[in-house]
Parts: C-alpha cells; structure tokens; sequence
C-alpha cells in the first residue's frame, strides 16, 4: 500500500522509478475516499488537482529531476485549513470564512511546492485553531483513527488523524499552545513544533502571534527532520522570522545519544498523570539511558503558572487578530441597519462559542483596569518561565516529558467544562511561552478495556536546537517499534 509508506521510503521507490507520482496519490485519494467518511479528516480535497501535480512530478522525474534537489518530489501532503494554498477554500474551520478563496500560497505551502511536494486538501481543525479536541469545527468533528469514540485531540486534529489513517504521507498542522504535539500524541505519530522564528508564518491566519508556529506531522522521526528542512528559513515577508541558517536536519540521525544529558522535570510528574502514561514514559527514559545517554532531574518552577498564563495572552492577541472578520472586507456577512449592528450580526452568526469565549476573555484582559493586572502580568510570568527553560538548559541538552496527561478522551467528555478541555495542553503549552522547539513521538498504548490508545513522549530542545532535539527522538525511535503499529480502521 503506497500510502503507508513513509517520505523517504516513497521517495527511494520513486527515484528508482519503481512507482509513480501518480500512483501514490491515487493511493492516497482512494484511502480518503475508503476511510475518511468515518474519521472527518479532510474538509476537502480535489482529486483531480492533486493527480495533475502528480503527473507533473513524473514528467520531472523522468527528466532528471533528483530527490537531493528537491526533497519531496511526488510525495502527497495535506495542509490544516488555516494555511493559504493558492486557489483553494481557506475557512480556518470557521463559518465566517465561508466562501473565501486564498489568493496566495503561504510560505510554507510555496516551499513544500519548491520541494516536489503534490498538496492536496484542506484538513479539518478547531475553529480559529481555539480547542484542544477538533470538536469546534463548523464542518462536525474528526474522530480518532485509533476508536471512532474518541477526539483526534487538537486544534490540528485533522492533521494528525490524516497522518495516523494513511491518507496523506505527511500533513502541515500549527502549534500555538500544543496543536502539533497533542494530537500527534493522541494519534500514535510524530509531531514537531519548531523553534518561534524558524518557520515564516507568513499566510498562516493568526490565532496569536507571538506563539503560532507551523509544524509537520508524519510516520516517523527521520520524515520529520525532512519536512523540518523544506519548510524552514528566513522569510522577509514575516517580521519574525529569524535569520539563522538552516542546517540539515537528517544529518543529525545517527541513532547515537551517548553522553548527551537529558532533564526530567519534577514538575511535570503531577496528581492528573495518568499511569498508563507515567508508565510509558518512565520505561522511555530507561531506554534512553540504555542507549547511553543520561537523565537528570531538573525544576522548572514557574511550571504551575504556565496554563494562567497562556489563557491570558493567547485570548488576549486572539481578541486583537480577530478583530479583522467584521463583514466588511471579506467572508460572511449579515446586513444590519448600520455599521455597528453588522458587525455584531456577522461576528454573532460567524464565530462559534469556543471563539466567542476566547475573544470576550482576551477583550477583557486587554481593556482599562485589567490590562495591567493580568496582561502585563502574564508578559512577566511568561519571561520567567522562558528563563526557567534556558537555566535548565545549560545543564541538560534536552528535556523529556510526558505529551499529555492522559490518552485520548471520549467525544464530548469535556466540551461542557472548558478548564479541563484547557488543561489538556499542561504539557505542551510552556514551550510555546519559552518560544523553543519541541517534538512528540509514539512510545506506548494504553492497555485497558477498550482500544489500544497511543502514548507520546514529548522531547523538548534549545532555541534552534531543533538537531539535538531530533537526534535523540530518532534514537528512541531507532530501539522501539511503537511508531510502526497502524489503526485497524472499520470501513
């Protein structure tokens, strides 16, 4: 089954022209077509786009185009939906952007394009990437490849679940807070956020600025460093795009970690750990040191402030980013008898809750009086915890933890109380606020009742040390076989 393979298996059947291009995005599309009116991956796709840039991919094969210049030549990857892709619906999982149409790539999806790559569909997400569970759409919910019973977690759930499914070789998700690393985990595949800065975000609509990032999810870790490679650099059309050089990241897989020092944080061994989770971890960071490296234990004492922190500024810069969706300029728009009632009609029908609350929590935290006691408040929490991460830096190179606290919930089970929905992310927020990078990767299934649920361990590296941070995930990776086991899913 072409579409299971992983980015460089395909590519390495491809170069030696034992497929094509065109098969393996059939193979995918006929996947699709098999198991997503189940899983809700996808809110759409074009097939026949998708086979003409797979059959311009074989003409440039067949002309001597190498995989050593563009690395993902023919390979089939889908984009969460709030990435522009030329031509195709941009709805950011929201009825507000009903109906628009991107007029531009984003850099992202311009350099996958650079690279070879075939990009098909728009992938399903929590609306204004706000949600932790893929619930909040306003094109239904995405459903766990591993039990149709259970969220893909979120907000890239369906980046995650396309990935987990076989339905896409790779997919592009975002992470302001945990929306790569939690459905990776949940989903039983790999999920990188990279470090603030690494990748533009330029044509990424805006949930909030100063912790968005665009990452990849795919089979495993070595296809990971290759998406890593292709969509990262500076980008002059992105302010905080940083200027560093990008190095190559497949490089630093060589399954060796002797002598590296890992860190344990104390802090991220709390009450709300489910054992099945502190289990697979703790017998991941055996096999780490059995591979040679070491672990340490570290404090990261701001930990406990982290999520207050988060829910202050990422609603807060949400308040400010989505105050563009008035009816006006593009979108939906509900006429009302002046400008006022418009935009209160438009927003009104437009937004779900989950945004609606987002939006009205950030609008008060930034309005007069309480600007000072939480906002800028939270700005200095948020400085302490970046200095947390860097002090324990400078002993360890990396630092290991759980991804999530538990595996994957039961639809519904926390849409009526949002402060247990928001803790879902207790693990993963914190390297949003430090702007490092981190990765999550299968190291474990939960063995009670029901389905097997996969665990993920979450490495977490410097600022731009995304080399190290791979390394050592590819070595676990290397000793185990968690990231080979696929879903059996009904059809």
């Amino acid at each position: 089954m072409l579409n299971q393979l992983t980015i460089s298996e395909l590519t390495a059947r491809l170069a030696r022209r034992e497929v094509s291009a065109r098969e393996a995005t059939q193979a995918c599309l006929n996947q699709v077509a098999r198991v997503d009116g189940q899983i809700h991956a996808f809110i759409s796709h074009d097939a026949a786009d998708a086979l003409a840039q797979a059959d311009g991919a074989d003409q440039a094969l067949a002309t001597g185009a190498t995989h050593a210049q563009r690395p993902l030549l023919g390979v089939p990857v889908a984009v969460k939906d709030v990435l522009a892709v030329k031509g195709q619906p941009l709805n950011c999982g929201s009825k507000i952007l009903g109906g628009f149409i991107s007029p531009y790539d984003a850099t992202a999806v311009e350099k996958l394009k650079v690279a070879g790559a075939i990009v098909f569909g728009r992938l399903n997400m929590d609306e204004f990437a706000m949600g932790s569970s893929t619930e909040n759409s306003a094109f239904g919910l995405t459903r766990n490849p591993w039990d149709l019973t259970r969220i893909p977690g979120g907000s890239s759930g369906g980046s995650a679940a396309a990935v987990a499914a076989d339905e896409a070789i790779a997919t592009l998700g975002t992470d302001t807070g945990g929306s790569i690393r939690q459905p990776a985990a949940l989903c039983g595949c790999v999920g990188l956020k990279p470090t603030y800065g690494r990748v533009s975000r330029y044509g990424l609509v805006a949930f909030a600025s100063s912790l968005d990032q665009i990452g990849s999810f795919t089979k495993d870790v070595r296809d990971c460093a290759t998406m890593l490679g292709v969509i990262s650099g500076h980008d002059p059309r992105d302010s905080t795009s940083v200027a560093q050089p990008v190095p190559d990241y497949t490089a630093a897989l060589t399954g060796q970690i002797k002598g590296l020092r890992l860190g344990l944080p104390k802090e991220y061994m709390i009450d709300g750990l489910g054992p099945e989770v502190k289990a697979a971890v703790d017998a991941a960071v055996k096999q780490l040191q059995t591979l040679g490296a070491s672990v340490e234990e570290i404090s990261l004492p701001h930990t406990e402030y982290a999520a207050a922190t988060y829910y202050i500024i990422a609603p807060a810069e949400a308040s400010a980013n989505l105050a563009r969706f008035d009816g006006i300029r593009y979108g939906a728009r509900v006429d009302g008898a002046d400008p006022l009632e418009l935009y209160s009609r438009t927003r009104g029908a437009g937004f779900g809750p989950e945004v609606k609350r987002r939006i009205i929590l950030g609008t008060y935290v930034l309005s007069s009086g309480y600007h000072d006691a939480y906002y800028v408040r939270a700005q200095k929490v948020r400085t302490l915890i970046r200095q947390d991460f860097l002090k324990a830096f400078e002993q360890v190179d990396a630092i290991i933890t759980p991804t999530t606290p538990t595996a994957a919930f039961k639809i519904g089970e926390k849409s009526d109380d949002p402060l247990q929905m928001y803790l879902s992310d207790v693990f993963t927020i914190s390297c949003n606020l430090a702007g490092i990078c981190g990765v999550s990767l299968p190291c474990g299934f939960t063995s009670g009742a029901g389905a097997r649920l996969p665990i993920g361990l979450q490495v977490l590296g410097k600022p731009f040390g995304e080399e190290t941070m791979l390394q050592i995930a590819h070595a676990y990776e290397q000793s185990t076989s968690w990231h080979r086991a696929k879903p059996a899913i009904p059809h």
